[in-house]
């Protein structure tokens, strides 16, 4: 099996070994799986990390509609939670360099005025293209 870079929506062997037995539990097959599980959960992260279409998928992950039934499977509705949302939550997905007991979530936002336009004075004429001023 070639080795493939690592991205920033991987998870580790460790983290995975946590959720596996949840993920597996969707296979009714007795065949035993050609392909590691854990390249194919993270290929899932990768999309839901970037966004990017199923066709996208770099090389190194197992073949964009392998991971894409998978994740058909995983994402399946059911009464309460997926079984992916199942998995998602039960990931610590503290970094290595954040203690025990910190909040994972950000609980500030900066927002630079200059980027983000004010709600209260906006107005419905709209802006021009390469002006400073509103349309007249």
């Amino acid at each position: 099996m070639s080795q493939r870079c690592q991205y920033p929506s991987d998870i580790s062997r460790q983290q995975f070994a946590e959720i596996k037995p949840l993920l597996e539990s969707a296979r009714n097959k007795t065949r035993p799986r050609k392909l590691d599980l854990y390249e194919v959960f993270c290929a899932v992260l990768y999309v839901l990390h970037r966004g990017c279409p199923w066709r996208m998928l770099p090389a190194g992950f197992p073949k964009w509609y392998t991971v894409y039934a998978y994740w058909q499977i995983w994402n399946a509705a059911s009464n309460t939670d997926s079984l992916l949302q199942q998995a998602l939550k039960k990931i610590d997905w503290r970094g290595p360099c954040q203690p025990a007991g910190r909040n994972a979530q950000p609980h500030r936002l900066i927002a630079d005025a200059q980027s983000a336009p004010h709600a209260d004075s906006a107005s419905p004429q709209g802006r021009v293209a390469g002006k400073k001023s509103p349309a007249s």
